[in-house]
């Protein structure tokens, strides 16, 4: 599994570099994203709808977000 700590990083740089950090996954990898901009609740799972790929978790803890994702194979 990757960890991507993007806490601290405004609007548009986690979905950015969650696209980045996706693309060099194969099918099956999973990505932990660590998120502390509110809009990272709307834009990952926009990110995921749009890659193919799947959000396995979602939690909530304060001001952190964190998703895993799961590259799929139609993705990939």
């Amino acid at each position: 599994m990757t960890k991507l700590d993007l806490t601290g990083l405004r609007c548009p740089l986690p979905v950015l570099k969650t696209r980045k950090a996706l693309k060099a996954l194969k099918a099956g990898d999973r990505l932990e994203v660590h998120c502390t901009d509110p809009l990272s609740v709307i834009d990952i799972p926009n990110l995921i709808r749009e890659t193919g790929d799947r959000v396995e978790l979602t939690e909530r803890a304060d001001k952190l977000f964190v998703f895993m994702i799961e590259k799929t194979e139609a993705a990939a």
